[in-house]
């Protein structure tokens, strides 16, 4: 049945935009810090920079800043610094596929989530607070509005959402929707989701687990680590950060797991690039994929770690690969 469905997918997708690749519909959320990074830890950066290389594939509907890692602030004016640095790179890019978005684009889906910065106490890590204390009336946040915009589309796609910090937003939407729909729209607003969430950052993390079955989730608990050390310092400074334009320029050198390639946010959309190369079905996440395998809880429709890290870094060759070609193309 999920082969079938998955195949139908495809081809609404590629009915839809006439395309050689199945356009996915994608969110990141991710508590994306100033550069250089400061008080965050610097492989958001890293798999921003890996993400945008990658927009001509997708169908962004949001870059959402919300709050993660340990100051928990959310400020979408670091993300909207990065597109600055894009922006300088789009005409180089478009060169190899005149399908990458403009700046402007992704400025206008770039929203703010909810963070310490707008006095919402919020605790990183497992159990250190009650879900009640960060999501509810009165905490809803343009990020959170965006998420419920995107999924009441008219769009019969389902929206990725790649959860890089706390998944507060995802979450607070969700708590809004069950709070002002009924029961029947609120299951089809969540048949609308599938949510990757790397690490463990909120409270709300177990709030979705535990309260919504049927949610589409993938926990990647360390699974994501099979991104570390895909290249080295070395080889992160002559691919990418040195002589190759202003948006490699900004990638960090080393992360707080280490030197060179880190990016432990990356696996939650390099799952949708590898089934863009006929490796995966992302709807069957106990396949492998660029993303990692998993598998799957008793019978629900979350997934959680499986085989473990090397599902990830046994692809590495071929994704560095592809990234490395896609440096290039940012220069003229």
């Amino acid at each position: 049945m999920k082969k079938i469905k998955h195949i139908l997918l495809v081809v609404i997708m590629l009915t839809t935009t006439n395309l050689a690749f199945a356009r996915f519909r994608i969110i990141i959320s991710t508590d994306f810090p100033a550069f250089p990074v400061t008080n965050s830890d610097p492989d958001d950066v890293q798999s921003m920079v890996r993400f945008l290389l990658y927009t001509n594939e997708f169908d962004v509907e949001g870059l959402i800043a919300s709050a993660g890692s340990f100051s928990m602030v959310a400020e979408k004016k670091n993300i909207l610094a990065v597109l600055d640095k894009y922006e300088l790179v789009v005409p180089n890019l478009r060169k190899h596929d005149p399908k990458y978005p403009s700046a402007d684009y992704l400025r206008s889906v770039t929203y703010e989530g909810l963070g310490t910065n707008h006095n919402l106490d919020i605790k990183w890590g497992y159990d250190k607070q009650s879900w009640t204390d960060i999501i509810g009336a009165g905490k809803d946040s343009e990020a959170s509005d965006a998420i419920i915009t995107a999924a009441d589309k008219p769009d019969p796609r389902p929206i990725y959402i790649c959860v890089w910090g706390g998944p507060r937003e995802v979450a607070q939407a969700i708590s809004k929707v069950q709070k002002t729909r009924s029961k029947t729209e609120l299951k089809a607003f969540i048949a609308k989701l599938r949510v990757f969430l790397i690490g463990y950052q909120d409270a709300t993390h177990k709030w979705l687990m535990e309260n919504y079955p049927d949610l589409f989730i993938i926990e990647s608990k360390t699974t994501y680590q099979g991104m570390f050390g895909a290249g080295s310092i070395s080889w992160a400074e002559t691919n990418v950060i040195n002589n190759h334009g202003p948006l490699g320029a900004i990638y960090p050198p080393k992360a707080i797991a280490g030197s060179g390639v880190i990016e432990g946010d990356t696996p939650s959309f390099l799952y949708l690039v590898s089934a863009n190369r006929g490796i995966n079905n992302p709807e069957d996440p106990t396949q492998p994929s660029w993303g990692g395998q998993y598998i799957q809880i008793d019978l629900t429709q979350h997934y959680t770690d499986g085989p473990g890290k090397l599902t990830i870094s046994k692809w590495s060759k071929e994704f560095q690969s592809e990234f490395q070609e896609r440096v290039n193309w940012m220069l003229p």
